[in-house]
């Protein structure tokens, strides 16, 4: 039987919701991130493959990841809000965590092998400069980037901004928004990461749980078509006017709201499946 490594085996402590939830229940635009329902899927293959065990970065990482809960709990949870247990799900066999220094954030990418297998790439460079709560930053790094593991694209031809977005909505719905993130009106609503988690956010209040799952779904295999898209999904509306709905009540309520500091650099574009 394998020996567990120490680091895996310590107590972490527990991420505090009420105090770290990005957005506060009286917020007509926004809610406060709700329970996930708890239906175990199937895990696929997690694998942790560290480049450069001696950075910082690394030491980091392990101590303040207990890897053996936290990635699956982050599978778990990007499951759990992008599918019933009866939808459809791609089928991700693998997923292996590559800590190496480059630039940017986080990417996720294919293996060679197929792509069945992904990889998340994680900047240990950017690990090492997180201020503040460097556990819940890098759980909802990791969040993020598994989404693009798990999520349909419409065969390729989803525009980046929803892709993003819907990878923000879930790490914002699983309490692990970014201190820095802000609610902003200005824009088109696909302007992508935590300005359409936002307002995926809001459409999942208006129309009810499950909307944003409900667009997920639409984009498997299909081709983008934004206004049959929004009409599915949103009762009929269109998004150019769900957007304007959604900048008056932002407005109404103060634009600009933040999450907390505004010192993390833009993340790297990524993928879906």
């Amino acid at each position: 039987m394998p020996v567990i490594p120490q680091y895996f085996q310590q107590e972490m402590p527990a991420i505090s919701r009420a105090d770290q939830a990005p957005l506060a229940s009286s917020n007509p635009t926004t809610t406060a991130p709700l329970p996930i329902r708890r239906h175990r899927f199937p895990t696929p293959k997690l694998r942790l493959h560290l480049n450069q065990l001696s950075h910082e970065g690394s030491s980091i990482f392990l101590s303040n990841t207990k890897g053996n809960e936290d990635l699956e709990t982050q599978v778990q949870n990007v499951l759990n809000l992008l599918y019933a247990p009866d939808d459809h799900r791609p089928g991700t066999r693998s997923v292996t965590f590559v800590l190496r220094s480059m630039d940017g954030v986080a990417y996720t990418d294919g293996t060679d092998l197929d792509s069945d297998h992904k990889e998340i790439h994680f900047n240990l460079n950017y690990i090492t400069g997180i201020q503040g709560d460097a556990r819940h930053e890098m759980l909802g790094v990791i969040c993020h980037e598994l989404v693009h593991c798990f999520q349909y694209n419409a065969r390729g031809t989803c525009p980046g901004g929803l892709i993003e977005g819907i990878a923000d909505w879930v790490r914002l719905r699983a309490g692990l928004a970014a201190k820095h993130w802000r609610q902003e009106a200005d824009g088109k609503w696909d302007g992508g990461y935590q300005h359409t988690g936002f307002f995926l956010d809001y459409l999942e209040g208006r129309f009810g749980e499950g909307t944003v799952r409900k667009i997920n779904g639409w984009l498997r295999g299909r081709k983008y078509d934004e206004k049959t898209l929004f009409a599915d999904c949103c009762g009929g509306h269109a998004v150019g006017d769900l957007w304007e709905d959604y900048k008056k009540v932002l407005k109404s309520q103060g634009e600009g709201q933040s999450t907390g500091h505004e010192d993390a650099p833009p993340p790297v574009p990524t993928h879906a499946v």
